[in-house]
């Protein structure tokens, strides 16, 4: 079905006087604007949004894939999805729907796919059911398949996904799940390509493709591959971009191996409730070699018992997880290593504060251009002398008292 052409016969699509430019194989162009009836409309479930949302979905019912024959079934799961994703940003949206009506208008395909507004799609579902009173949803028509040109569509998409008005509400992790599927897993497309659709450096997008790969080797670690959706219930977005940190401080691999299992344990367990300050914790200690070998020693058999436990679980799901989270045992193992580790770096930077503070001033000193000096007047080299014999003061107690020692 070609839904502008159908549309327009059976009165279901009526066009407006409004435009919308859009940027498609890099050549702007204004766009017509149509009211479409909401019936004759679906949702797009490669939608980056809610793509945990929709993996969650198919690893519970055992399926490949959402089977949208039935248009208002398949709408129906999605509209969950879309309202349980951001349910804060969806009640705002709808109320300033209600209050002056559709403001942007959204981007649908030729088949009734929506590429470009789902949200908004969702709050005039909302307002058609509660008010009984047909609804229209403003947008443009791409005489474009999915099946045809799905790279084209998902640049288009990213662009209109990551525009201001969009933002908002974007998951950092439905982030890196996307990232992940589109580059890494798809290769559908490349760094600059990702870069150029969200108006961001190459750079930025390599460091997000390095973090999904992280994350997709923690699914791995925790036998639960590309279940992506228990990373959203965990909360890793900020503790998964510490790890990052860390391990990019650290040259030698296996090294990196050990602290990656020992954090992605700790990620499943949970040892303290702010997982992010905890996960802060175990960086600083990973920014001390002289210490981090040893921590990661005395981690080991702790890890190795959360392995263990891993491979009783035949498939992991929120309730095993919940289970792992409950061993008080293994939490406090957990915890007590790293606060002990953690006191020890501290200990070490006490130690070594005299030695810094010492190396700070003679760099300081060092940097006064002598020059100058001949340039002063009276009364500022009268005060210059005064703060050396100052300096000189302290510097002989120093050395009175180290060599007390």
């Amino acid at each position: 079905m070609n839904l502008l052409e159908s549309g327009l016969l059976e009165k279901f699509i009526f066009k407006t006087e409004n435009k919308k430019k859009l940027v498609i194989g890099n050549i702007p162009k204004d766009y017509p604007i149509y009211k479409i009836r909401l019936d004759k409309l679906f949702y797009n479930d490669q939608n980056d949004r809610i793509s945990t949302w929709i993996s969650e979905y198919k690893m519970k019912n055992n399926i490949d894939k959402i089977d949208y024959s039935d248009k208002e079934s398949y709408n129906k799961i999605i509209h969950e999805f879309i309202t349980n994703s951001n349910y804060d940003a969806m009640k705002r949206t709808q109320q300033n729907i209600e209050a002056i009506g559709q403001i942007e208008a959204g981007v649908v395909l030729a088949d009734g796919r929506i590429i470009d507004g789902n949200r908004r799609f969702t709050c005039l579902r909302n307002i058609q059911e509660k008010n009984q009173k047909e609804q229209y949803f403003e947008a443009v028509i791409l005489d474009y398949s999915i099946e045809h040109n799905e790279k084209q569509i998902k640049m288009l998409e990213l662009v209109l996904q990551h525009g201001v008005d969009e933002k908002v509400g974007y998951s950092p992790i439905e982030r890196l799940v996307g990232i992940y599927h589109d580059i890494v897993e798809t290769k559908l497309l490349t760094i600059a390509e990702y870069a150029k659709s969200v108006n961001d450096t190459g750079k930025n997008i390599e460091i997000e493709v390095e973090k999904a790969k992280l994350l997709a080797e923690f699914l791995e670690f925790i036998n639960a591959k590309k279940q992506f959706y228990l990373a959203r219930h965990l909360e890793l977005a900020d503790p998964l971009k510490e790890l990052y940190v860390m391990l990019k401080k650290i040259n030698d691999e296996e090294t990196q191996d050990d602290l990656k299992n020992a954090v992605f344990s700790q990620f499943i367990c949970k040892p303290a409730g702010d997982l992010t300050r905890y996960i802060r914790k175990i960086k600083d200690i990973a920014s001390n070699p002289k210490h981090l070998k040893d921590y990661l020693d005395e981690q080991s058999p702790v890890v190795e018992k959360v392995c263990d436990k891993l491979e009783g679980f035949e498939q992991l799901t929120n309730k095993e997880i919940g289970e792992l989270g409950e061993d008080k045992g293994i939490k406090e193992e957990f915890s007590r290593i790293t606060e002990k580790y953690v006191s020890r770096v501290a200990g070490d930077i006490t130690r070594n504060a005299p030695l810094k503070s010492m190396e700070k001033a003679c760099y300081a000193l060092d940097e006064i251009d002598l020059k100058i000096l001949h340039k002063l007047k009276d009364e500022q080299i009268k005060d210059l002398k005064e703060k050396i014999t100052e300096l000189e003061n302290i510097t002989q107690k120093i050395k009175e008292e180290i060599s007390g020692l």
